[in-house]
């Protein structure tokens, strides 16, 4: 049983690296963090107390797609679990279809726990200027 997490370099990546440990340890089994953004992935300092952590840097093949670069992870790891950061979106933003987070969460063969950061770490003016009275919308 393995737990994979798919590391960004945005603050959505480090969440789902976090919460990747967390469940891990929930599970009792090991973590590889696959590392797609630009900067490495340095495990010390943070808590990983009772996980096997491994970090694969996929940064050298950016031609990739990154979608494919997890799934083929997947399958050839055997994982159980996938964590994945995803962004909170306008309703605009909502209907454009491709991101790497909706082909994981449509094409992943195993769980994925998609996370996301508290709202209140959205600034309210973020939603002042959606045209035609979007900030309205709530879901």
């Amino acid at each position: 049983m393995t737990i994979l997490a798919a590391v960004t370099g945005d603050r959505e990546g480090r969440l789902a690296l976090a919460e990747g440990i967390a469940e891990a340890r929930r599970l009792g089994t090991d973590l590889v963090a696959i590392n797609l953004s630009s900067a490495t992935v340095d495990l010390t300092g943070i808590d990983t107390d009772g996980v096997a952590a491994t970090v694969i840097d996929h940064r050298a093949a950016a031609k990739d797609d990154p979608a494919d670069v997890i799934l083929d992870e997947i399958a050839a790891r055997g994982a159980t679990r996938l964590v994945i950061g995803v962004k909170r979106r306008t309703p605009v933003g909502k209907a454009i279809l491709g991101s790497m987070s909706q082909t994981l969460l449509l094409n992943a063969p195993i769980p994925v726990l998609a996370v996301k950061l508290p709202e209140d770490e959205i600034p309210s003016s973020f939603f002042d200027n959606l045209p035609g009275g979007m900030h309205n919308v709530t879901s």
